[in-house]
Protein backbone atom coordinates (compact mmCIF):
# COMPACT_ATOMS: atom_id res chain seq x y z
CA UNK A 1 0.00 0.00 0.00
CA UNK A 2 1.16 3.65 -0.87
CA UNK A 3 1.64 6.18 1.46
CA UNK A 4 1.01 9.81 0.39
CA UNK A 5 1.00 12.99 2.61
CA UNK A 6 -0.86 16.38 2.19
CA UNK A 7 1.04 18.46 4.05
CA UNK A 8 -0.01 22.30 5.20
CA UNK A 9 -2.96 22.56 3.69
CA UNK A 10 -6.34 24.34 4.66
CA UNK A 11 -8.72 21.39 5.57
CA UNK A 12 -12.40 22.29 4.93
CA UNK A 13 -13.95 18.69 6.18
CA UNK A 14 -17.07 18.62 4.11
CA UNK A 15 -19.07 19.02 7.47
CA UNK A 16 -19.26 22.54 7.16
CA UNK A 17 -17.41 23.61 9.97
CA UNK A 18 -14.69 26.22 10.16
CA UNK A 19 -11.53 24.90 8.13
CA UNK A 20 -8.54 24.48 9.64
CA UNK A 21 -4.81 23.85 8.87
CA UNK A 22 -3.58 20.17 9.45
CA UNK A 23 -1.81 17.35 7.63
CA UNK A 24 -3.46 14.66 6.05
CA UNK A 25 -1.97 11.38 5.85
CA UNK A 26 -3.24 8.83 2.77
CA UNK A 27 -2.91 4.88 3.29
CA UNK A 28 -3.64 2.66 0.15
CA UNK A 29 -7.55 3.68 -0.58
CA UNK A 30 -8.22 5.46 3.04
CA UNK A 31 -7.71 8.39 5.11
CA UNK A 32 -5.96 7.40 7.81
CA UNK A 33 -4.85 10.25 10.03
CA UNK A 34 -5.55 14.18 10.09
CA UNK A 35 -3.40 16.11 12.72
CA UNK A 36 -2.50 19.39 13.68
CA UNK A 37 0.92 17.87 14.47
CA UNK A 38 3.83 17.21 11.94
CA UNK A 39 3.26 13.60 10.67
CA UNK A 40 6.38 12.04 10.25
CA UNK A 41 7.95 8.91 8.51
CA UNK A 42 9.02 7.14 4.70
CA UNK A 43 5.49 8.58 2.14
CA UNK A 44 5.61 7.18 -1.59
CA UNK A 45 4.32 10.53 -2.28
CA UNK A 46 4.48 14.11 0.05
CA UNK A 47 2.24 17.59 -1.85
CA UNK A 48 2.62 20.64 0.20
CA UNK A 49 -0.73 22.06 0.11
CA UNK A 50 0.23 25.37 1.83
CA UNK A 51 -1.65 28.22 0.69
CA UNK A 52 -3.82 25.32 -0.79
CA UNK A 53 -7.11 23.80 0.52
CA UNK A 54 -8.14 20.74 0.68
CA UNK A 55 -11.45 19.11 1.03
CA UNK A 56 -13.14 16.22 0.26
CA UNK A 57 -13.78 15.32 -3.44
CA UNK A 58 -16.88 16.69 -5.08
CA UNK A 59 -20.03 14.33 -5.31
CA UNK A 60 -22.26 14.86 -7.97
CA UNK A 61 -26.12 13.11 -7.28
CA UNK A 62 -27.02 14.47 -10.40
CA UNK A 63 -25.63 13.66 -13.88
CA UNK A 64 -27.16 11.98 -17.08
CA UNK A 65 -23.92 9.99 -18.12
CA UNK A 66 -25.76 6.92 -17.52
CA UNK A 67 -24.65 5.27 -20.40
CA UNK A 68 -20.96 6.85 -20.98
CA UNK A 69 -18.84 4.82 -19.08
CA UNK A 70 -20.18 1.61 -21.74
CA UNK A 71 -19.38 4.15 -24.61
CA UNK A 72 -16.59 6.70 -23.51
CA UNK A 73 -13.20 5.95 -22.39
CA UNK A 74 -12.70 10.36 -22.03
CA UNK A 75 -16.47 10.97 -20.90
CA UNK A 76 -15.30 12.02 -17.20
CA UNK A 77 -12.41 14.42 -17.73
CA UNK A 78 -14.82 16.91 -17.80
CA UNK A 79 -15.98 15.60 -14.48
CA UNK A 80 -12.09 15.39 -13.13
CA UNK A 81 -11.17 18.55 -13.88
CA UNK A 82 -13.94 20.06 -11.61
CA UNK A 83 -13.17 17.55 -8.81
CA UNK A 84 -16.04 15.45 -9.04
CA UNK A 85 -15.09 12.36 -8.05
CA UNK A 86 -18.45 10.77 -7.65
CA UNK A 87 -21.68 10.68 -9.17
CA UNK A 88 -25.58 9.57 -9.22
CA UNK A 89 -27.27 8.72 -12.01
CA UNK A 90 -31.00 7.32 -13.32
CA UNK A 91 -32.21 10.83 -12.30
CA UNK A 92 -35.47 13.06 -13.46
CA UNK A 93 -37.32 9.29 -14.06
CA UNK A 94 -34.84 8.50 -16.87
CA UNK A 95 -32.45 5.31 -16.59
CA UNK A 96 -30.66 2.54 -18.32
CA UNK A 97 -33.02 0.33 -17.04
CA UNK A 98 -35.47 -1.38 -16.06
CA UNK A 99 -35.72 -1.20 -20.16
CA UNK A 100 -38.19 -2.90 -22.18
CA UNK A 101 -37.99 -6.81 -22.92
CA UNK A 102 -38.68 -6.29 -26.51
CA UNK A 103 -36.27 -4.75 -28.56
CA UNK A 104 -38.07 -2.54 -30.82
CA UNK A 105 -39.92 -1.50 -27.32
CA UNK A 106 -36.61 -1.25 -25.80
CA UNK A 107 -34.94 1.04 -28.93
CA UNK A 108 -37.78 3.53 -28.69
CA UNK A 109 -37.32 3.84 -24.60
CA UNK A 110 -33.71 4.72 -25.46
CA UNK A 111 -34.73 6.62 -28.74
CA UNK A 112 -37.11 9.02 -26.39
CA UNK A 113 -34.16 9.26 -23.77
CA UNK A 114 -31.55 10.53 -26.29
CA UNK A 115 -31.43 14.02 -25.79
CA UNK A 116 -30.95 13.38 -22.20
CA UNK A 117 -28.55 10.12 -22.47
CA UNK A 118 -27.21 9.94 -25.83
CA UNK A 119 -27.32 7.64 -28.04
CA UNK A 120 -27.78 3.86 -26.51
CA UNK A 121 -27.36 0.82 -28.26
CA UNK A 122 -30.61 -1.40 -27.19
CA UNK A 123 -30.80 -5.28 -25.98
CA UNK A 124 -27.12 -4.44 -23.69
CA UNK A 125 -29.01 -4.52 -20.43
CA UNK A 126 -32.85 -5.35 -19.35
CA UNK A 127 -32.71 -5.47 -15.22
CA UNK A 128 -30.93 -2.61 -12.86
CA UNK A 129 -28.42 -6.25 -11.92
CA UNK A 130 -27.60 -6.50 -15.49
CA UNK A 131 -26.65 -2.91 -16.10
CA UNK A 132 -24.09 -3.59 -12.28
CA UNK A 133 -22.94 -6.15 -14.88
CA UNK A 134 -22.49 -4.37 -17.57
CA UNK A 135 -20.27 -1.46 -15.31
CA UNK A 136 -18.42 -4.42 -13.50
CA UNK A 137 -16.79 -4.62 -16.83
CA UNK A 138 -15.35 -1.27 -17.81
CA UNK A 139 -12.42 0.88 -16.39
CA UNK A 140 -14.35 3.09 -13.89
CA UNK A 141 -12.89 6.61 -13.83
CA UNK A 142 -14.65 7.78 -10.75
CA UNK A 143 -17.18 6.21 -8.08
CA UNK A 144 -20.48 5.49 -9.71
CA UNK A 145 -23.69 5.34 -7.99
CA UNK A 146 -27.52 4.77 -9.78
CA UNK A 147 -30.77 5.26 -9.14
CA UNK A 148 -33.64 3.53 -11.26
CA UNK A 149 -36.01 6.07 -12.97
CA UNK A 150 -39.72 5.93 -12.63
CA UNK A 151 -40.22 6.67 -16.42
CA UNK A 152 -38.36 3.88 -17.60
CA UNK A 153 -39.86 1.27 -15.24
CA UNK A 154 -43.24 3.02 -16.47
CA UNK A 155 -41.99 2.29 -20.26
CA UNK A 156 -40.93 -1.15 -19.31
CA UNK A 157 -44.12 -2.27 -18.27
CA UNK A 158 -46.86 0.27 -19.91
CA UNK A 159 -44.85 1.93 -23.05
CA UNK A 160 -45.87 5.11 -23.15
CA UNK A 161 -49.44 4.59 -22.37
CA UNK A 162 -51.71 6.88 -20.87
CA UNK A 163 -53.58 4.74 -18.88
CA UNK A 164 -53.79 4.23 -15.01
CA UNK A 165 -51.68 1.38 -13.77
CA UNK A 166 -53.26 -2.13 -12.72
CA UNK A 167 -53.48 -4.02 -9.58
CA UNK A 168 -51.16 -6.47 -11.29
CA UNK A 169 -48.46 -3.51 -12.67
CA UNK A 170 -48.92 -1.84 -9.15
CA UNK A 171 -47.22 -5.17 -7.89
CA UNK A 172 -45.11 -5.60 -10.39
CA UNK A 173 -43.60 -2.15 -10.74
CA UNK A 174 -43.19 -2.19 -6.60
CA UNK A 175 -41.05 -5.74 -7.23
CA UNK A 176 -38.68 -4.21 -9.57
CA UNK A 177 -38.12 -1.31 -7.07
CA UNK A 178 -37.44 -3.68 -4.35
CA UNK A 179 -35.11 -5.61 -6.41
CA UNK A 180 -33.04 -2.93 -7.75
CA UNK A 181 -33.00 -1.13 -4.03
CA UNK A 182 -31.58 -4.83 -2.63
CA UNK A 183 -29.05 -4.99 -5.47
CA UNK A 184 -27.80 -1.46 -3.89
CA UNK A 185 -29.69 1.42 -6.26
CA UNK A 186 -29.03 4.33 -4.62
CA UNK A 187 -32.85 5.48 -4.88
CA UNK A 188 -35.88 5.50 -7.10
CA UNK A 189 -35.74 9.17 -9.35
CA UNK A 190 -39.09 10.29 -10.82
CA UNK A 191 -39.99 12.80 -13.73
CA UNK A 192 -43.44 13.91 -12.81
CA UNK A 193 -43.28 16.53 -15.78
CA UNK A 194 -42.36 14.42 -18.57
CA UNK A 195 -44.27 11.59 -20.85
CA UNK A 196 -45.67 9.45 -19.85
CA UNK A 197 -45.13 9.52 -16.10
CA UNK A 198 -47.28 13.29 -16.21
CA UNK A 199 -49.98 10.46 -16.83
CA UNK A 200 -49.60 9.01 -13.43
CA UNK A 201 -51.73 10.45 -10.66
CA UNK A 202 -50.61 11.22 -7.04
CA UNK A 203 -51.63 7.89 -5.40
CA UNK A 204 -50.11 5.59 -7.96
CA UNK A 205 -47.36 7.20 -7.07
CA UNK A 206 -47.39 6.59 -3.30
CA UNK A 207 -48.41 3.03 -3.68
CA UNK A 208 -45.51 2.31 -6.03
CA UNK A 209 -43.18 4.32 -3.84
CA UNK A 210 -43.63 2.33 -0.72
CA UNK A 211 -41.12 -0.03 -2.00
CA UNK A 212 -38.67 3.33 -1.19
CA UNK A 213 -40.36 3.54 1.76
CA UNK A 214 -39.80 0.18 2.92
CA UNK A 215 -35.80 0.43 2.29
CA UNK A 216 -35.95 3.64 4.06
CA UNK A 217 -34.04 4.63 0.85
CA UNK A 218 -34.79 8.53 -1.25
CA UNK A 219 -36.92 9.81 -3.87
CA UNK A 220 -35.73 12.46 -6.38
CA UNK A 221 -38.08 14.66 -8.23
CA UNK A 222 -38.13 16.15 -11.24
CA UNK A 223 -41.75 17.84 -9.82
CA UNK A 224 -44.86 17.66 -12.43
CA UNK A 225 -44.48 21.75 -13.09
CA UNK A 226 -41.65 24.19 -12.35
CA UNK A 227 -43.42 27.09 -13.36
CA UNK A 228 -47.35 28.25 -13.08
CA UNK A 229 -47.60 25.01 -11.13
CA UNK A 230 -44.44 24.67 -9.16
CA UNK A 231 -45.75 25.37 -5.52
CA UNK A 232 -48.85 22.72 -6.30
CA UNK A 233 -46.37 20.42 -7.96
CA UNK A 234 -44.03 20.80 -4.50
CA UNK A 235 -47.30 20.22 -2.22
CA UNK A 236 -48.06 17.18 -4.87
CA UNK A 237 -44.83 15.44 -4.14
CA UNK A 238 -44.67 15.99 -0.61
CA UNK A 239 -47.87 14.17 -0.17
CA UNK A 240 -46.35 11.21 -2.69
CA UNK A 241 -43.77 11.36 0.31
CA UNK A 242 -45.62 11.36 3.29
CA UNK A 243 -47.87 8.53 1.58
CA UNK A 244 -45.12 6.29 0.50
CA UNK A 245 -42.91 6.76 3.92
CA UNK A 246 -39.98 7.50 1.74
CA UNK A 247 -37.26 10.79 1.99
CA UNK A 248 -37.64 13.29 -0.84
CA UNK A 249 -35.17 15.10 -2.93
CA UNK A 250 -36.05 17.59 -4.91
CA UNK A 251 -34.32 18.01 -8.13
CA UNK A 252 -33.12 21.41 -9.55
CA UNK A 253 -35.46 23.10 -7.55
CA UNK A 254 -36.53 26.59 -8.92
CA UNK A 255 -39.26 28.63 -10.14
CA UNK A 256 -39.13 29.06 -13.64
CA UNK A 257 -41.59 31.95 -15.81
CA UNK A 258 -40.67 35.57 -15.08
CA UNK A 259 -44.01 36.20 -13.75
CA UNK A 260 -43.62 33.77 -11.31
CA UNK A 261 -39.68 34.69 -9.95
CA UNK A 262 -38.82 36.37 -6.25
CA UNK A 263 -42.43 35.26 -4.88
CA UNK A 264 -43.44 31.28 -6.00
CA UNK A 265 -40.11 29.96 -4.81
CA UNK A 266 -41.02 31.62 -0.96
CA UNK A 267 -44.35 29.63 -0.95
CA UNK A 268 -42.80 26.46 -1.94
CA UNK A 269 -40.51 26.71 0.54
CA UNK A 270 -42.38 27.34 3.24
CA UNK A 271 -43.96 23.79 2.19
CA UNK A 272 -40.99 22.60 2.83
CA UNK A 273 -39.72 23.91 5.59
CA UNK A 274 -43.68 22.93 7.62
CA UNK A 275 -43.22 19.53 6.42
CA UNK A 276 -38.95 19.26 7.69
CA UNK A 277 -40.97 20.33 11.10
CA UNK A 278 -43.28 18.04 11.10
CA UNK A 279 -40.79 15.53 10.82
CA UNK A 280 -40.70 14.50 7.08
CA UNK A 281 -37.41 14.08 5.31
CA UNK A 282 -37.51 16.62 2.46
CA UNK A 283 -34.25 18.44 0.73
CA UNK A 284 -33.58 20.12 -2.24
CA UNK A 285 -30.91 20.78 -4.68
CA UNK A 286 -29.98 23.51 -7.46
CA UNK A 287 -27.36 24.09 -10.01
CA UNK A 288 -25.61 27.49 -10.26
CA UNK A 289 -27.06 28.90 -13.94
CA UNK A 290 -30.04 30.79 -14.84
CA UNK A 291 -30.84 27.95 -17.87
CA UNK A 292 -31.37 25.04 -17.83
CA UNK A 293 -31.08 21.64 -20.65
CA UNK A 294 -33.75 19.02 -21.20
CA UNK A 295 -35.52 17.70 -24.24
CA UNK A 296 -37.55 19.83 -26.67
CA UNK A 297 -40.44 17.10 -26.16
CA UNK A 298 -40.36 18.34 -23.04
CA UNK A 299 -42.53 21.32 -24.69
CA UNK A 300 -45.33 19.01 -26.28
CA UNK A 301 -48.57 18.73 -24.70
CA UNK A 302 -49.19 15.78 -23.25
CA UNK A 303 -52.85 15.34 -24.52
CA UNK A 304 -51.31 15.84 -27.87
CA UNK A 305 -48.97 13.09 -27.55
CA UNK A 306 -52.16 10.82 -25.81
CA UNK A 307 -50.01 8.43 -24.50
CA UNK A 308 -48.16 7.19 -28.40
CA UNK A 309 -45.23 9.60 -28.61
CA UNK A 310 -44.19 7.50 -31.70
CA UNK A 311 -47.68 8.87 -33.63
CA UNK A 312 -47.40 11.94 -32.15
CA UNK A 313 -43.87 12.45 -33.92
CA UNK A 314 -44.99 11.07 -36.68
CA UNK A 315 -48.36 13.59 -36.98
CA UNK A 316 -45.81 16.24 -36.75
CA UNK A 317 -45.06 15.85 -40.01
CA UNK A 318 -48.54 16.31 -41.49
CA UNK A 319 -50.40 19.84 -41.90
CA UNK A 320 -53.52 18.43 -39.88
CA UNK A 321 -51.02 17.34 -37.04
CA UNK A 322 -49.39 21.25 -37.09
CA UNK A 323 -52.04 23.15 -36.15
CA UNK A 324 -53.49 20.80 -33.63
CA UNK A 325 -50.04 20.92 -32.20
CA UNK A 326 -50.38 24.97 -33.10
CA UNK A 327 -53.61 25.28 -31.22
CA UNK A 328 -52.51 23.09 -28.33
CA UNK A 329 -49.68 24.63 -27.39
CA UNK A 330 -51.29 27.94 -26.90
CA UNK A 331 -52.97 26.89 -24.43
CA UNK A 332 -53.03 26.69 -20.58
CA UNK A 333 -52.94 23.14 -18.78
CA UNK A 334 -54.47 22.55 -15.24
CA UNK A 335 -51.98 19.43 -14.98
CA UNK A 336 -49.16 20.34 -17.48
CA UNK A 337 -46.95 23.70 -17.34
CA UNK A 338 -46.65 24.79 -20.69
CA UNK A 339 -43.43 26.97 -21.16
CA UNK A 340 -44.56 28.07 -24.65
CA UNK A 341 -46.64 30.57 -22.60
CA UNK A 342 -44.62 30.80 -19.50
CA UNK A 343 -41.27 31.23 -20.95
CA UNK A 344 -42.05 31.91 -24.92
CA UNK A 345 -40.37 30.55 -27.40
CA UNK A 346 -37.78 32.96 -27.88
CA UNK A 347 -36.24 31.53 -24.10
CA UNK A 348 -35.72 28.37 -25.88
CA UNK A 349 -32.31 27.20 -27.54
CA UNK A 350 -31.53 24.40 -29.47
CA UNK A 351 -28.28 22.65 -28.27
CA UNK A 352 -28.70 19.63 -29.55
CA UNK A 353 -29.72 17.57 -32.86
CA UNK A 354 -28.95 14.12 -34.30
CA UNK A 355 -28.72 15.09 -38.03
CA UNK A 356 -25.65 17.49 -39.96
CA UNK A 357 -28.55 19.38 -41.89
CA UNK A 358 -30.13 20.55 -38.93
CA UNK A 359 -26.97 22.11 -37.18
CA UNK A 360 -28.24 25.27 -38.86
CA UNK A 361 -30.10 25.39 -35.67
CA UNK A 362 -27.89 25.22 -32.78
CA UNK A 363 -27.52 28.35 -30.59
CA UNK A 364 -30.51 29.98 -31.84
CA UNK A 365 -33.52 30.29 -30.12
CA UNK A 366 -36.78 28.68 -31.59
CA UNK A 367 -38.02 32.06 -32.67
CA UNK A 368 -35.05 32.97 -34.83
CA UNK A 369 -34.85 29.59 -36.34
CA UNK A 370 -38.33 29.68 -37.64
CA UNK A 371 -37.99 33.33 -38.65
CA UNK A 372 -34.35 32.84 -40.56
CA UNK A 373 -35.56 29.70 -42.50
CA UNK A 374 -39.03 30.32 -43.75
CA UNK A 375 -40.93 28.55 -41.75
CA UNK A 376 -44.83 30.20 -40.60
CA UNK A 377 -44.07 30.17 -36.95
CA UNK A 378 -42.62 28.51 -33.87
CA UNK A 379 -44.73 26.02 -33.60
CA UNK A 380 -44.29 24.72 -37.36
CA UNK A 381 -40.31 24.87 -37.12
CA UNK A 382 -41.13 22.84 -33.70
CA UNK A 383 -43.21 20.19 -35.02
CA UNK A 384 -41.07 19.96 -38.37
CA UNK A 385 -37.98 19.61 -36.28
CA UNK A 386 -39.16 17.20 -33.54
CA UNK A 387 -40.14 15.09 -36.87
CA UNK A 388 -37.42 15.56 -38.77
CA UNK A 389 -35.09 14.16 -35.65
CA UNK A 390 -37.51 11.72 -34.32
CA UNK A 391 -37.94 13.43 -31.34
CA UNK A 392 -33.95 13.61 -30.36
CA UNK A 393 -33.58 17.31 -29.84
CA UNK A 394 -32.32 19.67 -26.50
CA UNK A 395 -32.51 22.40 -25.38
CA UNK A 396 -31.88 25.09 -23.06
CA UNK A 397 -34.51 26.78 -21.99
CA UNK A 398 -33.25 30.35 -20.38
CA UNK A 399 -35.62 29.83 -17.49
CA UNK A 400 -34.95 30.87 -13.94
CA UNK A 401 -33.57 34.37 -12.41
CA UNK A 402 -30.42 35.12 -9.67
CA UNK A 403 -32.02 36.05 -7.18
CA UNK A 404 -34.43 32.47 -6.88
CA UNK A 405 -31.06 30.67 -7.49
CA UNK A 406 -29.36 32.62 -4.24
CA UNK A 407 -32.60 31.84 -1.93
CA UNK A 408 -32.16 28.11 -3.19
CA UNK A 409 -28.34 28.06 -2.31
CA UNK A 410 -28.54 29.66 0.92
CA UNK A 411 -31.11 27.21 2.29
CA UNK A 412 -29.78 24.70 5.04
CA UNK A 413 -30.61 21.75 3.31
CA UNK A 414 -29.88 22.31 -0.55
CA UNK A 415 -27.08 20.81 -2.13
CA UNK A 416 -24.93 21.57 -5.30
CA UNK A 417 -25.50 19.80 -8.39
CA UNK A 418 -25.05 20.30 -12.07
CA UNK A 419 -27.49 17.91 -13.91
CA UNK A 420 -25.81 17.71 -16.61
CA UNK A 421 -27.26 16.35 -19.89
CA UNK A 422 -25.44 13.74 -22.51
CA UNK A 423 -27.07 14.50 -25.89
CA UNK A 424 -24.89 13.91 -28.86
CA UNK A 425 -23.23 17.42 -29.15
CA UNK A 426 -21.04 19.79 -29.24
CA UNK A 427 -23.01 22.55 -27.41
CA UNK A 428 -24.07 21.04 -24.69
CA UNK A 429 -24.94 23.34 -21.55
CA UNK A 430 -22.00 24.41 -19.74
CA UNK A 431 -22.97 23.13 -16.49
CA UNK A 432 -21.48 19.54 -17.81
CA UNK A 433 -17.74 21.13 -17.61
CA UNK A 434 -18.16 24.16 -14.69
CA UNK A 435 -20.94 23.40 -12.58
CA UNK A 436 -18.66 23.05 -9.23
CA UNK A 437 -15.85 25.34 -9.37
CA UNK A 438 -18.59 28.29 -11.08
CA UNK A 439 -20.06 27.34 -7.78
CA UNK A 440 -17.45 28.26 -5.66
CA UNK A 441 -16.24 31.27 -7.63
CA UNK A 442 -19.68 32.65 -7.69
CA UNK A 443 -21.38 31.92 -4.32
CA UNK A 444 -18.27 32.26 -1.83
CA UNK A 445 -15.10 34.09 -4.09
CA UNK A 446 -17.08 37.26 -6.18
CA UNK A 447 -20.26 37.47 -4.20
CA UNK A 448 -19.47 36.02 -0.52
CA UNK A 449 -22.73 34.97 -0.79
CA UNK A 450 -21.76 31.28 0.87
CA UNK A 451 -18.49 30.78 3.25
CA UNK A 452 -16.34 28.47 1.89
CA UNK A 453 -17.07 25.39 4.20
CA UNK A 454 -20.79 25.92 3.55
CA UNK A 455 -20.32 25.45 0.10
CA UNK A 456 -18.04 22.50 0.36
CA UNK A 457 -20.54 20.75 2.56
CA UNK A 458 -23.62 21.12 -0.02
CA UNK A 459 -21.03 19.21 -2.69
CA UNK A 460 -19.96 16.73 -0.49
CA UNK A 461 -21.34 15.40 3.44
CA UNK A 462 -24.96 16.71 2.37
CA UNK A 463 -24.44 14.75 -0.77
CA UNK A 464 -23.32 11.65 0.15
CA UNK A 465 -25.62 11.62 3.48
CA UNK A 466 -28.32 12.24 1.47
CA UNK A 467 -27.61 9.21 -1.66
CA UNK A 468 -26.61 6.62 1.27
CA UNK A 469 -23.03 7.11 -0.23
CA UNK A 470 -20.61 5.63 2.92
CA UNK A 471 -17.02 6.50 4.14
CA UNK A 472 -17.04 9.62 1.52
CA UNK A 473 -18.02 13.21 1.45
CA UNK A 474 -15.91 13.93 4.56
CA UNK A 475 -12.62 14.34 5.33
CA UNK A 476 -12.34 11.62 8.56
CA UNK A 477 -10.19 8.85 9.38
CA UNK A 478 -11.13 5.50 7.88
CA UNK A 479 -12.62 7.55 5.32
CA UNK A 480 -12.27 6.63 1.73
CA UNK A 481 -9.55 8.84 0.19
CA UNK A 482 -11.12 11.15 -2.49
CA UNK A 483 -9.52 14.43 -2.28
CA UNK A 484 -8.84 17.84 -3.79
CA UNK A 485 -6.43 20.09 -3.23
CA UNK A 486 -6.19 23.24 -5.09
CA UNK A 487 -5.62 27.16 -4.61
CA UNK A 488 -8.90 29.23 -4.52
CA UNK A 489 -7.64 32.02 -6.30
CA UNK A 490 -6.81 29.61 -9.62
CA UNK A 491 -9.75 27.11 -9.43
CA UNK A 492 -12.24 28.37 -11.78
CA UNK A 493 -14.81 27.57 -14.70
CA UNK A 494 -14.14 28.65 -18.00
CA UNK A 495 -17.45 27.52 -19.74
CA UNK A 496 -20.27 29.54 -20.77
CA UNK A 497 -23.27 29.15 -23.12
CA UNK A 498 -21.76 30.44 -26.08
CA UNK A 499 -18.47 28.06 -25.19
CA UNK A 500 -19.68 25.33 -23.33
CA UNK A 501 -16.96 22.95 -23.82
CA UNK A 502 -13.65 25.28 -22.00
CA UNK A 503 -12.93 22.49 -19.00
CA UNK A 504 -12.56 23.60 -15.95
CA UNK A 505 -8.37 24.72 -14.81
CA UNK A 506 -6.79 25.39 -11.57
CA UNK A 507 -7.00 21.61 -9.58
CA UNK A 508 -3.56 21.25 -8.11
CA UNK A 509 -4.41 17.43 -7.30
CA UNK A 510 -7.35 15.20 -6.90
CA UNK A 511 -7.22 11.71 -5.57
CA UNK A 512 -10.03 8.93 -5.86
CA UNK A 513 -9.73 6.03 -4.09
CA UNK A 514 -6.46 6.95 -2.85
CA UNK A 515 -4.75 7.08 -6.63
CA UNK A 516 -3.99 10.77 -7.72
CA UNK A 517 -5.83 11.23 -11.26
CA UNK A 518 -5.03 14.49 -11.76
CA UNK A 519 -2.10 16.60 -11.16
CA UNK A 520 -1.96 20.44 -12.36
CA UNK A 521 -4.54 20.31 -14.56
CA UNK A 522 -3.77 17.17 -15.82
CA UNK A 523 -5.47 13.54 -15.98
CA UNK A 524 -3.72 10.85 -14.89
CA UNK A 525 -5.96 7.97 -14.33
CA UNK A 526 -9.20 6.93 -15.53
CA UNK A 527 -9.62 3.94 -13.52
CA UNK A 528 -9.54 4.41 -10.13
CA UNK A 529 -13.54 4.12 -9.83
CA UNK A 530 -15.73 1.90 -8.19
CA UNK A 531 -19.53 1.35 -8.56
CA UNK A 532 -21.17 1.93 -5.30
CA UNK A 533 -24.15 0.51 -3.13
CA UNK A 534 -26.01 2.59 -1.46
CA UNK A 535 -27.07 2.14 2.34
CA UNK A 536 -29.85 3.86 3.47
Amino acid sequence: MSLTLIKNGLIVDGSGELPYKANLLINGNKIEKISTEEIVGDFDLTIDAKEKVVTPGFIDIHRHCDAKPLNSKYFADCMLLQGISSTVVGNCGISMTPAPKNLEDAKAMYSFHEPVLGPIEAGLVTTYDDYLEALAKVDMPLNFASMIGFGSLKISIKNFSDKPFTEGEIKEAYDVIDKALDSGASGVSVGIMYIPECYTKTDEYAQILKAVGKHHSVVTAHIRGEGDSMVKSVEEIIEIGRKAGCAIEISHFKSCGMKNWRKDIFKAITLINKARAQGQDVSCDFYPYEGGSTSLTTMVPPKFVAGDMRKALAKMGTCEGIEEFRQMSRLSYDDWDNFALTLGWDRILISGVSKDHNRKFINKDVVTCAKEFGYQDAEEFVCKLLHDEDGNVAIINLSMCQDDIDTVAKLPYSIIISDAIYADTDTPHPRMYGAFPKAIRQFVKERALLPLETAISKMTYLSAKRMGICKRGLLKEGYFADINVFALDEFTDNATFGEPTLLATGLYKSFINGNLVVSEGKVLDRKSGVVLKAKH
